[in-house]
């Protein structure tokens, strides 16, 4: 997730509202919900200011296209589709328009599980059912749970393996070789990763002989009708009332420029749903997982993962809430001690999504979008239950949110600004006093070869990618990074005595240092 990693894996809805008490992790539930306090003309007040709040946002940010649904008292009280599907083009999106759904995949990959294995099957250890994922620390690796996975409180660092995505490392890989990611306590401490929570849903689905997509599909998706969800990417690609991300040039204008397969890390960032099938989900969710009658997931099961787990975000003033994880959600409690859940999903390359319910008081609803994170699809949640629960927004959310994002980004590059070397840079070696093969236990092979300009490249990752490497300073060159998780131009720097090689954007964990073995 790159430039908005923290936000939305934080749940920016949960990190601007704040959460509730309860240690991480709980050995007692919640207490129950207090009565609800909205009735049907809060909830129409909201879902009638809709049409023109998507309308005025869309105008502001000029992201392409956003579908909405809003879910009360089992019943789907607002299922529309705006805008287009792809900028330049008439096709419009409607309520079944596909999206990807990006991190709002996690609570989605918890409903699975509840479904699979029941509250039972949450505390089962990972390790003996996916042998090819270890940790650092063997005593961890044996004992890790999918309920630790899911509420990263396994120890990984942040987004531990998605640098691994990026340079095209499959799977299998990147399971493999989290072994060799530093750890930070386990089960005292938060960090959202992507694999980890990936991991979690795998073991599971090896335990039921199946993949995981097949696992998705056969648990949720076919007995919840929800036909167009999927957390295959190919059929998302093969659908044709698909809506395309797309990114915000520098002129200011959006543009469908990438295509992002998450199938790497399905469980976490993989499925595409759309709207309507949404709101499918939404009444599943409220409805304590039973839809028209029938019983899809355990009650239990998907209750627990609506208990906070570890805390996300510690409160930064005397008056502040601590924010706190799930399984697969984000949890908070309001002044009321309503439960409050949701999720932000973002995806560098081209989606914005958002999650928040109320379960309490049976009120839910989902915004997907098709542009890279502006700021729109939380702003569009924050806002209505502003109108519900208040009757008026509270501010004009869309600065702070899109200011939170464009911080976040900022706060991702180099301290360095490889794009202005000094004035009187000292000279590089001969290149071929840098060319060579060098090897990390983690990335695997680093390739330096004289580009066809006489100039210097870099090739990483299993079917190599290369990048023209420019002159910085000394031994010191640098590059402009790719995917996901691209951070802007990056430093790569020599040793003195050509031995090693360091490539500071996969650092940021002590492994971006390659040594030459040829």
């Amino acid at each position: 997730m790159g430039t908005v990693r923290w936000l939305a894996s934080a749940g920016l809805v949960a990190a601007l509202l704040g959460a509730g008490p309860s240690p991480s992790p709980s050995p007692e539930p919640p207490p129950p919900q207090p009565s609800p306090v909205l009735d049907q003309a809060d909830v129409d007040r909201a879902v009638g200011r809709l049409d023109g709040t998507v309308a005025e946002l869309m105008r502001r940010t000029g992201v392409p296209g956003v579908s909405v649904a809003v879910v009360y008292e089992d019943k789907v009280v607002h299922l529309k589709g705006y805008g287009v599907r792809e900028v330049g083009k008439d096709a419009r999106i409607d309520a079944d328009t596909v999206f990807q759904l990006a991190s709002v995949s996690k609570p989605i990959a918890s409903t699975v599980v509840s479904g699979a294995v029941g509250v039972e099957g949450w505390q089962k250890p990972v390790g003996p059912l996916l042998p090819e994922f270890r940790l650092k620390d063997p005593w961890v690796s044996a004992h890790v749970t999918a309920a630790d996975l899911f509420s990263h409180r396994s120890g990984l660092p942040d987004h531990a393996g998605d640098l691994l995505e990026d340079l095209g490392y499959d799977q299998d890989y990147i399971l493999s070789h989290l072994r060799y990611e530093p750890l930070t306590p386990f089960r005292a401490s938060y960090a959202y990763t992507n694999f980890g929570l990936t991991a979690a849903a795998e073991a599971v689905a090896a335990e039921k002989g199946v993949p995981w997509e097949k696992l998705a599909e056969d648990t949720l998706y076919r007995p919840a009708g929800m036909d167009d969800t999927s957390s295959r990417f190919q059929d998302f690609a093969d659908n044709p009332d698909r809506a395309l991300g797309h990114v915000k040039e520098p002129d200011g204008t959006w543009k469908a420029r990438y295509v992002r397969d998450p199938d790497a890390q399905s469980p976490a960032g993989g499925v595409s749903s759309s709207a309507r099938d949404m709101a499918v989900w939404l009444r599943l969710q409220l409805g304590n997982g039973e839809l028209d009658g029938r019983r899809i997931v355990d009650e239990d099961a998907l209750t627990l993962t609506h208990h906070p787990e570890a805390v996300a975000s510690p409160p930064h003033a005397p008056a502040g809430r601590t924010g706190f994880y799930g399984l697969g959600w984000n949890v908070s409690y309001d002044d009321a001690g309503r439960l409050r859940l949701s999720h932000t999903g973002a995806f560098a390359l081209g989606a914005h999504t958002n999650v928040t319910m109320l379960p309490g008081e049976e009120l839910g609803i989902v915004v997907l979008t098709n542009g890279a994170p502006a700021g729109l699809a939380d702003t569009v949640a924050l806002d209505f239950f502003d109108v519900a629960e208040k009757g008026a927004p509270s501010r004009d959310w869309l600065p702070l949110v899109d200011g939170l994002y464009q911080a976040q980004a900022d706060a991702d590059r180099s301290e360095t600004d490889y794009a202005k070397p000094p004035a009187d840079p000292a000279p590089a070696k001969e290149a071929g006093a840098y060319v060579g093969t060098y090897r990390s236990d983690y990335y695997g092979a680093a390739v330096v070869a004289e580009g066809s300009d006489g100039g210097l490249v870099l090739r990483l990752g299993p079917e190599p990618q290369t990048y023209r490497l420019s002159h910085y300073d000394g031994n010191t060159f640098s590059f402009p990074t790719r995917g996901e998780n691209a951070v802007g131009l990056t430093g790569v720097t020599f040793s003195p005595d050509g031995k090693t090689v360091e490539v500071e954007y996969l650092d940021r964990e002590g492994l971006g240092t390659f040594t030459r073995t040829g």
